[in-house]
């Protein structure tokens, strides 16, 4: 049975336009949240839903559009003024019926008290991008959302745009807002956000036939606010009872809320609309997913709030600070600092990210080849590292079509190869070196062992305890991790390969 508000969210539906098939159930679960399930049988194609850009909550629909615009406010810095002036305005608001359907806030990160951050997520990837980000937040409406509240013409009321609503408002529009075209640019587009995310799982993708964009997310492979182009057909209808909106079909459109209306849909070229279209077959009663994109759990909290099991896009970094911590204990700063310059004079780096660079650790717990190469530099010996210097003042214009350097027997063999192999730079010292550098990670989440987390991440509550639940299954997904690479460093390349592919072969056989 619908809830009171479910059902005021459909008439509101009904009120914009916005065409949703009775195949689809929305859900409104007081525990679990909302949700969308298939109500029949749906097929690869089938169309779902028609959004009008209309009824998106954008700067260019919103009322306080000319005030966003003449502060110069755009993205999603100007969709959070958008957000919090219809907020403020209450049932007078043209999204009442989609805003009363929202959480306050989205508990991401975002939005816990330091305290909790410090607690929750130290160690973990987000400690100290989450608490940078509350900071620029911050700055942010300092800077930009207190003015527009003083230099407005059109009463803004200062309740609704205090720091505490900015940062709600900034929740929501990380975990649900979408790019919809050049336009409209970012918005909140209602329907097309109430369907929960599967990792590599997606049953329903958005559409727009007006341009094919990609949002800030989607550059960091997050599909979830990806409006794309697609072939299609004119005259799409619902076929009444149980049915998507299909092609050619000349039945009247039945809403599970009960309203009959003409359908008109003839949208094969209309670019004032989005389309929700399944694109693989989904079983009655399944729930039907979309995909934020193969995210691992630290992209996933840090998002939308929530992570997943056994993720298998999950990472871990090692950051360069840590490396030459490591590479300080063990050697002079001088030493390090020499070493280091060589590898950049190799032209390798690891990845950059707000100003800090690291190497990746993937799920299977097998490092990034560059910093296989640092280690194996800063591990050389001096006579070694002389000669290999010298080498590379001599041949010069190394680049990365240079795959390894390798030291034998005391003399430095430059590989070109096009495959770098793990197996050459992974030596004893090295592999040693990998299992200090997973020791050094692992202590940052203090003194608790990885089997306290897990057995703590059992006891916990999930609906009732989300912010510890969620913390504790990125602590522990990433400290498996640190586990692996220390099985890799003992194996070495070739061996956790084969280890690897009889695993999976033995997965196989079971299922």
């Amino acid at each position: 049975m619908a809830t009171r508000r479910m059902r005021a969210f459909k008439r509101w539906m009904t009120s914009q336009g916005i065409e949703c098939s009775n195949a689809l159930d929305l859900i409104d679960d007081e525990e679990e949240g909302i949700s969308v399930r298939a109500m029949c049988d749906l097929h690869e194609s089938d169309l779902v839903a028609v959004i009008p850009k209309q009824s998106c909550l954008t700067i260019k629909t919103s009322g306080a559009r000319h005030v966003i615009e003449a502060a110069g406010l755009e993205g999603y810095l100007g969709l959070s003024a958008a957000l919090m002036y219809e907020k403020s305005l209450g049932q007078h608001s043209a999204w009442f019926g989609y805003l009363q359907l929202l959480p306050e806030r989205e508990c991401i990160p975002l939005v816990w008290t330091l305290d909790q951050v410090d607690s929750l997520l130290s160690g973990t990837e987000l400690h100290k991008i989450v608490k940078e980000d509350k900071a620029l937040i911050y700055e942010d409406w300092e800077e930009c959302i207190l003015p527009l509240m003083a230099s407005a013409p059109l009463e803004l009321n200062p309740d609704f745009f205090s720091v505490e609503h900015y940062f709600a408002a900034k929740s929501l529009i990380a975990s649900r807002s979408f790019e919809i075209d050049d336009y409209h640019g970012f918005g909140m587009v209602p329907l097309a956000d109430l369907f929960n995310h599967k990792t590599g799982a997606e049953d329903v993708h958005f559409t727009s036939v007006s341009s094919q964009l990609v949002s800030e997310n989607d550059a960091e492979g997050d599909d979830k606010n990806y409006v794309k182009d697609e072939d299609k057909n004119d005259d799409y209808y619902d076929t009444g009872d149980c049915e998507p909106l299909t092609q050619n079909s000349q039945s009247r459109k039945s809403y599970s809320g009960g309203s009959n209306l003409e359908c008109s849909l003839t949208l094969g070229d209309d670019p004032t609309v989005l389309e929700m279209i399944i694109v693989k077959d989904v079983k009655v009663g399944a729930e039907v997913f979309n995909t934020y994109g193969s995210l691992g759990n630290a992209a996933l909290l840090h998002r939308y709030g929530f992570t997943e099991p056994d993720n298998p896009n999950d990472i871990v970094n090692i950051d360069l600070e840590l490396v030459l911590q490591w590479s300080s204990s063990m050697f002079s700063g001088r030493h390090s600092r020499t070493r280091l310059s060589l590898f950049r004079r190799l032209d390798y780096s690891g990845c950059v990210s707000q100003n800090s660079e690291y190497f990746e650790i993937s799920y299977n717990g097998e490092p990034e080849v560059e910093l296989l190469i640092l280690l194996y530099i800063m591990i050389l010996p001096e006579e070694a590292y002389h000669q290999l210097d010298l080498t590379i003042s001599t041949v010069g214009n190394l680049n990365k079509s240079l795959s390894v350097i390798l030291a034998k027997k005391g003399n430095i063999v430059v590989d070109m190869a096009p495959e770098i192999s793990k197996d050459l730079l992974l030596t004893k010292n090295v592999r040693d070196a990998l299992v200090s550098l997973a020791d050094i990670r692992e202590s940052l989440y203090g003194l608790n062992a990885v089997d306290d987390d897990i057995e703590a991440l059992k006891r916990c509550c999930r609906i009732r305890e989300g912010k510890l639940y969620h913390s504790l299954m990125l602590r522990v997904s990433e400290r498996r991790i640190l586990k692996k690479l220390r099985i890799y460093a003992a194996a070495g390349a070739q061996l956790f390969k084969t280890a690897e592919r009889a695993s999976m072969r033995k997965n196989l056989m079971r299922t």
